[in-house]
């Protein structure tokens, strides 16, 4: 068993990654070799072109390292559901957009794996809170 010396945690593009910030400046202080992690995470994300996948990169004291992949942020999955550039500034005021509860259960079931719920009912209460509060709403 290794002994692990950090995890790192970063939001990437999907096959964009590149060894310029974030990444460099993440990986370089822990002396991991940062060309071979752009080129694994790219390979890995390629046919989830278009998406930020965040990665939770486990750097071991010999300077190795192993990444796990997760599910896209649930603002970026709500963004694409509702076809907006970005969630309002103002969300109980001004809505920016609106997502079915068919969208709602897909993003759901999709990221039940990485949210803190028993059941995808729950989860999805969890992802109608995030449309709250980017003024989606919810028809």
């Amino acid at each position: 068993m290794k002994n692990i010396k950090t995890v790192i945690k970063l939001q990437i593009p999907a096959g964009k990654a590149t060894p310029a910030p974030p990444v460099g400046t993440a990986l370089g202080p822990h002396g991991l070799n940062i060309g071979e992690f752009v080129k694994k995470y790219n390979d890995a994300t390629r046919e989830k072109e278009g998406e930020i996948i965040p990665v939770e990169i486990t750097v071991y004291e010999d300077r190795t390292f192993e990444f796990k992949l997760k599910t896209p942020p649930v603002s970026d999955m709500l963004r694409k559901a509702a076809s907006i550039e970005k969630g309002s500034g103002e969300p109980n005021k001004k809505k920016v957009g609106h997502v079915s509860s068919q969208d709602i259960r897909k993003i759901a079931e999709r990221k039940m794996e990485d949210l803190n719920a028993d059941s995808v009912e729950a989860a999805e209460k969890i992802i109608m809170g995030s449309a709250r509060s980017m003024g989606i709403e919810v028809k």
